[in-house]
């Protein structure tokens, strides 16, 4: 296995609330159910969403449940990063090649879904030459809300985690079966992303290697 250098370090840290709460579950008596399941029951509501092409999912059963994914929120009408991150998951996007939608998935939620209806979404992806595998999704208020709570893309200061733009600037990635999770600067190199993400991807082919 690879040393951790510190770039590797910064990903594990940004990821620190996150992967704390779910360390503290696994610590904790809860009879017969396993880590797996209070992991999803916390941080993964099984909320109703809707798709820049017009289809309803549910957020744990179709999208996370046994798949390697990449996380992140943005908004359309966004003057701060969001172009930047969305230009660089566009990179990666290309640099995953035929495992996008195969063997990993990217989403994208939106943080303003009174603005932000699947056909705005749909042109915004169709902008930055979205493909197969990249998916981006509204839905209620409460739920996005909800969603954004649950996946740790918070600050902890109220006035700082009232402002949307606060909770763009970080991709986060996992493997759901393996409970693995990090994240990583969405300005990050497109690169550096898809190596991020290969700490996650893992085992393939039942031998611990990846194909």
């Amino acid at each position: 296995m690879q040393n951790i250098n510190r770039r590797h370090l910064m990903a594990l840290l940004g990821t620190a609330s996150f992967a704390g709460a779910v360390v503290a579950q696994e610590k904790t008596p809860a009879g017969n159910t396993s880590a797996r399941e209070r992991i999803r029951k916390r941080h993964f509501p099984n909320v109703l969403l809707t798709t820049h092409t017009g289809k309803q999912v549910r957020f744990y059963d179709d999208l996370i449940k046994d798949k390697i994914v990449v996380i992140n929120f943005m908004y359309v009408k966004c003057a701060g990063v969001c172009p930047g991150i969305t230009a660089n998951l566009a990179r990666l996007q290309n640099l995953l090649g035929a495992r996008l939608g195969r063997d990993i998935f990217m989403y994208s939620f939106t943080l303003k879904p009174e603005e932000d209806s699947p056909e705005v979404l749909r042109r915004y992806a169709s902008a930055y030459r979205v493909k197969k595998g990249w998916t981006f999704f509204t839905g209620t208020p409460g739920d996005m809300e909800l969603l954004r709570r649950s996946l740790g893309f918070t600050d902890p200061d109220p006035r700082l985690d009232a402002d949307k733009s606060n909770h763009i600037g970080n991709i986060r990635y996992g493997n759901e079966a393996l409970q693995l999770w990090g994240s990583c600067p969405g300005l990050s190199r497109a690169s550096w992303m898809a190596e991020s993400i290969s700490w996650v991807d893992w085992p393939k082919n039942g031998k611990g290697e990846s194909k």
